[in-house]
């Protein structure tokens, strides 16, 4: 890309790292911040640049300002279901749903052997660590994505908990192959709602 300025061909390269912008949508935005917008852009920097301090909730490894997350703070929360997610967007896309009030446990990654993903990658010790300390938990939610490394991943941890929890899947009203994030609100709300319970011998294998 043939740009007259440095400063300017810089910020471009910079913004077209981030996920799903190229090279000219990065142009577009440069020139809209230049074009009178220049304190929009220092203000932007600025709140990019406190993503330094951002934390991740050392229960349920949520992202968080503090130690423990708001979700863990709560004491509104049916604090007897957690809602296994693999990621913190899927994370946030379950709670726009509005149609859970439980704590969560994000994995960090599911597991997968094609790419090196092993369970000692994800967050599952700090799952089950979890579960043996507080007896008021008895129902597991695994709200992943419905593919094969999601399939595996729920397998893996079902075979690592105690017989009093219940797990359940979320219905199937998410289509096998979906990554979560991607869903619609509705209908992971009522995936939510509407989930099964899981056995883990017929589901896999």
């Amino acid at each position: 890309m043939n740009i007259s300025s440095t400063i300017l061909h810089e910020a471009v390269e910079s913004i077209s790292k981030l996920p799903g912008i190229g090279k000219k949508s990065a142009l577009r935005i440069a020139l809209h911040l230049i074009n009178g917008n220049v304190a929009t852009a220092v203000q932007i920097a600025s709140k990019i640049k406190d993503l330094e301090n951002i934390r991740f909730c050392n229960t349920c490894h949520n992202i968080s300002d503090n130690d423990i997350c708001d979700i863990c703070n709560s004491r509104s929360r049916n604090r007897s279901t957690i809602c296994i997610v693999e990621n913190v967007r899927d994370l946030i896309a379950i709670e726009n749903s509005q149609q859970f009030n439980g704590l969560y446990h994000v994995l960090g990654a599911l597991i997968s052997p094609m790419d090196g993903i092993s369970p000692q990658d994800v967050n599952i010790k700090s799952l089950i660590d979890r579960i043996e300390k507080d007896e008021m938990i008895t129902e597991l939610i695994m709200a992943i994505s419905p593919n094969i490394e999601g399939e595996t991943t729920v397998y893996y941890i079902s075979n690592l908990l105690p017989k009093r929890i219940k797990i359940s899947l979320i219905s199937r009203g998410v289509a096998f192959g979906t990554e979560l994030e991607y869903s619609d609100e509705l209908t992971l709300g009522r995936s939510i709602l509407t989930r099964i319970p899981y056995n883990s011998v017929n589901e896999i294998f």
